[in-house]
């Protein structure tokens, strides 16, 4: 009981970076369809499941060189959010009040679900001394958590962006760019 909740509370923890994005996501897309929303929250759920995954897997196989890796997470999280979120930010401030919303591309929702999910690699070395059937129990409830929060906020800020107007994708930029200089500094 005690793993099951740790992971739950472990989840809700790395999943915040995610659900901020997609509420950003939802700020910038206001028409925002089902399907699109149930995928965008699918990447993040599902690089949240991978990322720690990947990490006990590399604890237990390849150590000496994720510890190399290690200090440029910070990095290489820093450089995807601020080139989304800057694309983002110029994006919302060329756009005429006329104009028709966000896309969001499918290039930018796979290196927002890396970015925002690279801290979870570092999980891996938390989760060392779990069997492999626990640590892929513990990345399915962080991946599972991550899907559902995520889906939840694209749907806040889908309601938020209708009140914005054009002025969401701004605003959706430059929380994204925060994000990133919050992962590089603390």
């Amino acid at each position: 009981m005690k793993f099951i909740i740790n992971s739950f509370l472990l989840g809700a923890g790395l999943a915040m970076d995610a659900v901020t994005v997609s509420m950003a996501n939802g700020l910038a897309e206001k028409g925002m369809q089902e399907k699109k929303r149930w995928c965008i929250a699918g990447v993040y759920g599902f690089f949240q499941f991978l990322m720690p995954l990947l990490g006990w897997i590399m604890v237990h196989c390849l150590l000496q060189y994720f510890q190399k890796l290690e200090s440029l997470i910070p990095w290489i999280s820093l450089g995807l959010l601020l080139y989304i979120g800057g694309k983002m930010l110029l994006a919302g401030i060329q756009k005429k009040e006329e104009e028709a919303e966000s896309i969001l591309t499918k290039k930018d929702l796979l290196l927002q679900g890396i970015a925002t999910s690279i801290d979870a690699l570092s999980v891996g070395f938390t989760i060392a001394s779990y069997t492999l059937t626990k640590a892929l129990l513990a990345s399915l409830i962080i991946g599972g958590e991550t899907l559902l929060l995520c889906y939840l906020a694209i749907g806040i800020g889908k309601k938020c962006g209708t009140i914005l107007s054009n002025k969401a994708e701004i605003l959706g930029g430059v929380i994204l760019i925060l994000i990133g200089l919050e992962i590089f500094f603390f």
